[in-house]
């Protein structure tokens, strides 16, 4: 299978799926990443633009499959609010990000999970994606949990100040 990776929503989130993927074949495979970009995924994910985004990642994904990819990644949990219109459009099978997750949840018998990413994704559970388990965030935290989150995941590092809050908060 040759897979497609959209990627550069944040670059270190990117970096971190190449690794994983790469340790988890442990061999040659075929992979092309499609830098999009982090800037216009923020506005639209912060305006609910859905549609809008889903568009992006439709030419994004068109590219990949162009290069021959079968099936395609977005590279951010926080890339996926619009995941549902994505698929809609999308000329590749769609890999879900957050269904594994729900399913690893529930084989290890995890019923509840706390949730630390950006605002959208605390404020809306995760986009109601999980389906299996119940997620919960520090409610009266969002913002500035929200807002360290997506400057750490722009910046592709985590400050001391941010990884005190981050473990302060989980």
């Amino acid at each position: 299978m040759h897979l497609g990776l959209i990627g550069g929503i944040g670059v270190a989130a990117t970096v971190v799926y190449y690794q994983r993927l790469t340790a988890a074949v442990g061999g040659p495979f075929d992979l092309t990443i499609e830098h999009a970009d982090v800037q216009a995924l923020i506005v639209n994910n912060l305006a609910d633009r859905r549609e809008e985004q889903a568009e992006i990642y439709a030419r994004h994904i068109d590219r990949l499959a162009e290069a021959g990819c079968d099936a395609v990644a977005i590279t951010s949990l926080g890339g996926h609010f619009c995941f549902e219109e994505t698929v809609k459009r999308s000329a590749l099978p769609l890999i879900s990000a957050v269904a594994p997750l729900d399913d690893f949840f529930v084989s290890e018998g995890i019923k509840t999970v706390g949730l630390l990413g950006t605002r959208v994704v605390m404020n809306t559970r995760l986009y109601g994606q999980l389906t299996q388990t119940k997620a919960v965030a520090l409610d009266g935290r969002i913002d500035e949990i929200g807002q360290s989150y997506q400057d750490m995941a722009v910046a592709g590092i985590c400050t001391p100040e941010q990884r005190q809050l981050f473990l302060g908060a989980g």
